[in-house]
């Protein structure tokens, strides 16, 4: 099956909160991977999911996102960013430290990835 992404997903475990538009209500879920251009996430249960778009927030990395729903499989969603509507959340040099060293992690496993493979 072809790659269909425009970048690489990083195999993550973030917390994240869903804000759907169409009602105001906001859900919990977790984030299963994420790349500049989209993410995974999974949620409790099917109940309630929108059908277009959605606003996901993960605390941990700072960062706000509006998000097309691309695909939903029972609670399970693909979802692609916006490239005009991703907000950095209020925080401290701490939360964007974080981002910048999770960033450098993610190219550092990349790099491991291509030498091991070369082998």
């Amino acid at each position: 099956m072809p790659e269909r992404r425009h970048s690489p997903r990083d195999k993550v475990i973030y917390g994240g909160t869903a804000e759907i538009a169409e009602s105001g209500t906001s859900r919990d879920c977790v984030v299963r991977n994420i790349s500049e251009n989209g993410a995974h996430l999974e949620f409790k249960s099917a109940v309630g999911l929108p059908k277009d778009s959605l606003r996901l927030t993960i605390a941990r990395k700072g960062r706000s996102f509006m998000a097309k729903i691309i695909w939903w499989r029972d609670n399970f969603v693909g979802v692609a960013f916006s490239p005009d509507h991703s907000y950095e959340l209020p925080g401290s040099d701490l939360a964007e430290r974080l981002r910048r060293s999770e960033k450098k992690k993610r190219q550092l496993q990349r790099r491991i990835k291509e030498l091991i493979g070369e082998s």
